[in-house]
């Protein structure tokens, strides 16, 4: 099944990545820039997923994904953030602002599109 996927990240390259690598499962691909792209996106859209890169100007990962969980229509959306620092510190503070999983630089493109689609049917009800 296709899904509807929204991937923030500030680099071109990894942007990119993500796009070949989700796309190869027939997932419908929307990437931006930053955080301001990303909000601006979901003003009017409400993707199955999203994959939201930790460090971003403008509007860092956290702080996306804490004002996505707030969204009555967003709140059940799986986030998973993308970083490369794989801390403590920065697994403490996906789980404050509600992220549903994260996701380590360097990426495996196979885990990955894994985790998304187990998340995403975990969300949904059953048919």
């Amino acid at each position: 099944m296709a899904y509807t996927i929204l991937v923030a990240d500030d680099e071109p390259a990894i942007r990119t990545m993500l796009e070949v690598i989700l796309s190869a499962d027939g997932h419908e691909i929307t990437a931006v820039p930053d955080g301001r792209a990303a909000l601006e996106y979901l003003k009017d859209h409400t993707p199955d997923a999203l994959l939201l890169d930790v460090k971003m100007p403008h509007m860092d990962g956290f702080e996306i994904c804490s004002r996505v969980k707030r969204v009555r229509r967003l709140q059940q959306t799986p986030v998973l953030l993308l970083t490369a620092q794989d801390d403590d510190q920065t697994r403490d503070h996906a789980k404050l602002v509600g992220a549903d999983d994260i996701v380590y630089k360097p990426l495996s493109g196979k885990n990955l599109r894994a985790r998304i689609t187990q998340l995403i049917q975990a969300r949904r009800p059953a048919q």
